[in-house]
This record gives C-alpha cells, sequence and structure tokens, in this order.
C-alpha cells in the first residue's frame, strides 16, 4: 500500500501544480449537442472487419433487437451521459478493486453504447499498462498498441483502429509495462492523453485503467480524467476490497458503480449490468 500512499500524494500534487492554461483548456468544452455526427469516413485510421458471431463469443454486444444485454448498457450509457454532460466532462476512467470484475468488457460495451448516440464520437483507451487485453477481443493475432507508440515512435495512425462500428475508435495496448505508473506520469504518455482529450471537442474519451488494489496506476493516472467508474463483481468482489478501494478514489469524481455478472436474472450468456 506504499506505492499507492505515494501515489496519492503525487496525484494530489498534480493537481495543486497544475498550469491555469492547460487546466481550463481541458475544462472548456464547445456545446455541439446540436450537432449530429451521422457519417464519419476515416481516412487515416484503418478500418477492420469485425464478426458479429466472432464478438458474441467475446461477449461483446452487437445490436440485436430484443437483446437484455445491450438494453442494460442502455441504460448505463444514459446515467454516464446525464452525468457527463451535467458536468461538462468529456474524459473518463474505469476500474475495479480486483482482477476478474470484468472492467475490460464493461469498458468496451459502454464505448460501443456510447458510439451509437449520434452527438459525439469515442475513444476506448488500454491503459491497463501492466495487463493490455482490448484487441484480445478484436483480434485473433497481435497487433501494434501503446507500446509501439511509446517505445518505437510508430505514429497513431498505425495503431489506432474502427471496429466497423459508427462512430467508435480504440486505441489498444500490447506489450505490458513493467514500471507502468512512472510511464503513465512521463511526458510523451501525459502529451498523449492531453492530444487525445482535447483534439476533439464532440469526443467521449474512456480509459481501461488497471484494477485499484493491484497497483498504483489509477491512482498515479486520476488528475488526467473528469471522472472514475468501478466495476464490482456479484459474488466476486469482497466488501472490504471495495471499501479499499473506495477509500482511494472517494476524493474524485465518481460517476458511479456497475454491478457485473449478477445472478439476479438469467440472460443471455452472461449477465452484464
Amino acid at each position: 500500500m506504499e506505492k499507492i500512499k505515494q501515489a496519492l500524494e503525487r496525484a494530489r500534487d498534480f493537481r495543486s501544480t497544475k498550469v491555469n492554461d492547460v487546466n481550463h483548456e481541458s475544462k472548456v468544452r464547445k456545446n455541439t449537442d446540436s450537432k449530429l455526427i451521422s457519417k464519419i469516413t476515416y481516412t487515416k485510421t484503418k478500418s477492420i472487419d469485425t464478426s458479429k458471431e466472432a464478438l458474441r463469443e467475446n461477449r461483446v454486444i452487437v445490436g440485436d433487437t430484443n437483446d437484455p444485454i445491450s438494453d442494460q448498457y442502455k441504460l448505463l450509457r444514459t446515467h454516464v451521459l446525464q452525468r457527463m454532460k451535467a458536468n461538462r466532462w468529456n474524459s473518463m476512467a474505469i476500474t475495479s478493486p480486483s482482477e476478474g470484475c470484468g472492467k475490460t468488457l464493461t469498458s468496451i460495451n459502454l464505448a460501443i453504447s456510447l458510439a451509437r448516440e449520434v452527438n459525439h464520437t469515442v475513444l476506448l483507451v488500454d491503459l491497463d499498462l501492466r495487463r493490455p487485453s482490448i484487441q484480445d477481443f478484436f483480434f485473433k493475432t497481435e497487433q501494434p498498441g501503446i507500446s509501439e507508440y511509446i517505445n518505437n515512435g510508430m505514429e497513431l495512425s498505425e495503431i489506432l483502429f474502427n471496429p466497423s462500428i459508427e462512430r467508435l475508435v480504440i486505441l489498444p495496448g500490447n506489450k505490458p509495462f513493467l514500471n507502468s505508473s512512472e510511464m503513465l506520469s512521463s511526458p510523451k504518455m501525459v502529451q498523449l492523453v492531453e492530444e487525445l482529450k482535447n483534439r476533439y471537442p464532440n469526443r467521449i474519451v474512456i480509459f481501461d485503467m488497471p484494477p485499484l488494489l493491484s497497483c498504483d496506476d489509477m491512482i498515479a493516472f486520476s488528475p488526467f480524467v473528469d471522472a472514475i467508474m468501478m466495476v464490482v463483481e456479484e459474488g466476486g468482489t469482497r466488501k472490504s476490497d471495495f471499501k479499499r478501494a473506495y477509500e482511494l478514489i472517494k476524493d474524485e469524481n465518481l460517476l458511479g458503480t456497475v454491478l457485473n455478472k449478477s445472478k439476479e436474472r438469467k440472460l443471455s450468456y452472461e449477465s452484464y449490468y
């Protein structure tokens, strides 16, 4: 827990020493609610053909009619959009107390559901630098990710991809970083994150982050996002772990907690709320 305490101190120091114009720039959003983004042609971002059957096998929502899981994500989307619009937020991190809660799949499905709203685009970023896994839901073979951008100087346009879903772009991870918390606060990563958040005023950015109790990455990164959402697993997350995780982020802007793998009622493949 000592590293997490140090990360908390660094996060507080970062907030108190932020340059005013950078802080102002990250908070000011243009009012684009009246502009509908119905069709996008990707010129630099590669588009991939995704099999609906393969996505279903990976429990990714594909927009089927009368899909109860998709309906639950629509409800979650509505709550998220209401909070974000009310506070003029455009970036959020999704985390969990521990491994296995389903935070990555929740990040993917929420991003897809948000992208179906025509008032904005969505960028999903894999910042679980120790265990990146978002690309595994879309590709059978290894693809370049943030590690190639940081370490090898690869252009973002060679890494970003559109999974044949309108208004959604994904920045995947690839090779794990052992010094992940230090990498998250490195100048190159900070510059990348600020660019991703501020390039388009009508873009929502979702960062899939590591679990709170496994490392200090989420705490170190918290100054760079507007809000945090926590995913817990019914029957899997211990009450003590939930309390410890909540204590670490209770001073942040919390969007809420998602109860995942709920057994309240039987749904297709698994219950995700």
